[in-house]
């Protein structure tokens, strides 16, 4: 009997958190607005501003395709990919940018300059803002993904709207992140595609 309700009062204290962790979640996030700008200032000094869309986000005065990826500087494929991407990012500067998003770590733009950029090569615009963490929260509202956040992470917008991409995984016909490590063969045959619709 003991055992019993030992093991309903430890059910019973696991439902009440989780249902308290989750209300907080969800009541902490204050999504964007269409027509906001997000001014962000990458680990140098540069500056991007976003605009709010309706279900996206696209550059202010700017029709570039833009990739979000959401990486951390300790994540080894993150820094596998970053040469790779920097490289993609210069061939391709008129009509794209990608802008990094430090998640799930506090670390200084120094610090991300000398051990992150400086040693893979990835000066392209990093960002580590306070306001990362809402910018990736309403990403993946906005894509619906329902699943813990793995890093690397990656969606593509053209013109305020998130982009079907190759589903590397083999799960959607309709995916619009990219999750892992993923080669620039990858991203290239994706942004030629998007480039070419309508």
């Amino acid at each position: 009997m003991k055992k019993i309700i030992l093991a309903l009062s430890f059910c019973m204290l696991v439902l009440v958190g989780c249902g308290s962790s989750e209300k907080e979640a969800t009541t902490s996030f204050k999504p964007y607005n269409t027509g906001d700008e997000i001014e962000l200032t990458s680990v140098v000094g540069t500056k991007a501003t976003l605009i709010r869309e309706q279900n996206g986000f696209k550059l202010k005065g700017s029709d570039k395709i833009v990739m979000f990826d959401i990486f951390g500087t300790y994540c080894p494929p993150c820094q596998k990919e970053a040469p790779h991407l920097m490289d993609y990012q210069l061939k391709n500067s008129d009509d794209f940018m990608i802008i990094g998003l430090i998640h799930f770590e506090k670390v200084s733009d120094k610090d991300i300059i000398e051990n992150f950029s400086k040693k893979y090569n990835a000066y392209y615009f990093i960002t580590n803002s306070d306001s990362n963490p809402r910018l990736i929260e309403q990403i993946l509202s906005d894509i619906d993904y329902k699943r813990a956040l793995q890093l690397p992470f990656k969606v593509v917008l053209k013109n305020g709207v998130y982009q079907v991409l190759t589903d590397t995984l083999g799960m959607s016909q309709t995916n619009k992140f990219y999750l892992g490590e993923i080669t620039t063969n990858v991203i290239s045959k994706d942004i030629s595609r998007i480039r070419s619709a309508n």
